[in-house]
């Protein structure tokens, strides 16, 4: 017998190491003829279908199907195959056992030197447990989905760079009722101006915030809207490759947004009228004290008249005039008495809680318990609120009453001049750190020469003999700088009055440990 030759040799080891690679892989692998009929199978076939070689070898590759399978899957395969292409798919197949597992399988046919198909050869894995984690996954995506679009709140789903990722039906709802391309955006800008350097807290990120009321105006054909939002920050793990040794995370943001619109006009309903008994007694309260105020200031003028003489007749030692002077003193005495008794019965008006206040709906209210005046007077009002405003700290009854004396102010202006328009124009709006109102009238307007007088203590623009003292507006001026802010008229308004009035936006929340 003749040795082989080494190019022999090399092609048995190839041969040899083929064979054991095929038979050791860990993918189940079978080999059939042009029908179908089994020719070789590897030790991974037994694993996954359950038979042996004995049991399997010369039947056909059919034995495994199941009717599961859509007969058509079956033509695809076939068509695919015999056309000398490779078939990959899904097919439902059952063990020996008689249980089904869903197989990946991968067909390709063998070709001899001439191209014709002589063999198959066909590699399957057992997916079935991957199918069913990847269908729980499916199903309860599906169910987060319902529950989510079943929500009576509009949800959102922000990644770190605010791009949403998941919303919800209400959501949907809320976009064509905004003017805004995405509501959340307009959500987020103004809940991290409330929130201040608390936003980007570890903190706040921790424990989330709960029923953040937003208040929103001119919105839509509804007008004043408000918004109660709560938001939960959370992480999951990513799925790049990357970070399969060096686990990497990505955080959200769960923003809820629900419209409680209904909920606090109920309760505005119910504040106005405790209101309106509030600032009538308040008002009541000022009446008085501005009277008995101005009552003071028009005995002090001949008081110190009284007291001057005195002076100067104690000066001179002017021995003729003891009695005038004794008179004078008596009377100066009488006179202090009675501004001292006056003092004491000027009513003080009760210290309120100072608390971040939304001007937009201390103002609104404001209009609203002037509403039954307006219409007395033929008086349009101009309702012109910025959407959204950051609060000032302050008092709110001193405010109402600052915006209530403005308006009143407004009021009288235009009945005096007997204005054809009849139209007060109410603005807020925001720049940098600063809250601005305007009120403006369409009355006679204040002369340039009284304007830096108006402010001052029993001064006012009204003909001799009218009722009130001038007090309001220092009164006005009075709140606002307790406020820390700032009143002026505004030179250029040229039909009528214009006050404009600015206020520091209240301190933002500063981060904490």
């Amino acid at each position: 017998m003749s040795k082989k030759s080494p190019e022999y040799l090399k092609d048995d080891i190839a041969i040899e190491i083929f064979m054991k690679a095929v038979e050791q892989t860990p993918i189940a692998i079978s080999i059939t003829d042009k029908q179908a009929n089994i020719l070789y199978i590897n030790a991974a076939f037994t694993d996954v279908t359950g038979y042996l070689e004995a049991e399997i070898l010369g039947e056909n590759e059919s034995k495994l199907s199941d009717k599961c399978t859509p007969t058509e899957i079956y033509q695809n395969l076939w068509q695919t195959i015999l056309s000398k292409q490779i078939w990959c798919g899904h097919l439902v197949n059952r063990s020996k056992q008689g249980e089904r597992y869903l197989a990946e399988l991968t067909i390709a046919p063998m070709l001899d030197k001439q191209g014709k198909i002589t063999h198959f050869i066909g590699m399957h894995r057992d997916v079935t447990s991957t199918h069913q984690s990847e269908q729980k996954l499916s199903n309860q995506k599906k169910l987060i989905e319902s529950v989510i679009n079943a929500s009576p709140v509009a949800m959102v789903v922000f990644d770190s760079a605010y791009q949403i990722i998941l919303d919800n039906q209400m959501y949907h709802t809320l976009i064509s009722e905004f003017s805004h391309d995405e509501p959340a955006l307009f959500f987020v800008h103004a809940l991290q101006q409330e929130f201040g350097d608390l936003w980007a807290n570890s903190n706040l990120h921790l424990r989330g915030f709960r029923n953040h009321e937003i208040r929103v105006e001119g919105l839509g054909q509804r007008g004043t809207r408000w918004f109660s939002c709560s938001g939960n920050w959370f992480s999951e793990d990513t799925t790049c490759a990357d970070s399969f040794f060096f686990k990497q995370s990505k955080n959200y943001l769960l923003l809820s947004i629900c419209d409680v619109t209904f909920q606090r006009q109920q309760q505005e309903k119910l504040q106005l009228q405790t209101l309106q008994n509030m600032m009538a007694e308040e008002e009541h309260i000022r009446s008085i004290r501005e009277t008995l105020l101005g009552a003071m200031h028009q005995m002090r003028l001949p008081l110190n008249q009284v007291n001057a003489a005195v002076q100067i007749m104690a000066q001179r030692n002017d021995s003729q005039n003891l009695h005038l002077k004794t008179l004078l003193t008596q009377v100066q005495h009488m006179g202090e008495e009675a501004l001292n008794t006056l003092q004491r019965c000027v009513p003080e008006i009760p210290e309120s809680a100072v608390m971040p206040v939304n001007l937009n709906q201390l103002l609104h209210q404001v209009i609203r318990l002037f509403s039954t005046k307006f219409l007395a007077n033929g008086i349009v009002v101009d309702w012109l609120p910025n959407s959204i405003l950051p609060s000032i700290l302050g008092s709110d009854n001193k405010l109402r009453m600052l915006f209530k004396q403005l308006i009143d102010n407004a009021v009288e202006a235009m009945n005096r001049a007997s204005s054809k328009e009849r139209v007060i124009k109410i603005g807020t709006s925001v720049d940098n750190d600063w809250v601005y109102v305007t009120i403006a009238d369409t009355g006679s307007g204040i002369p340039i020469h009284q304007r830096s007088k108006v402010f001052e203590p029993f001064f006012t623009t009204q003909a001799a003999g009218g009722f009130q003292s001038g007090m309001g507006l220092v009164m006005a001026r009075e709140i606002v700088n307790q406020h820390d802010g700032m009143i002026e008229i505004d030179a250029n308004y040229t039909n009528g009055c214009c006050f404009n009035l600015r206020f520091p936006v209240c301190p933002k929340k500063t981060s904490t440990g």
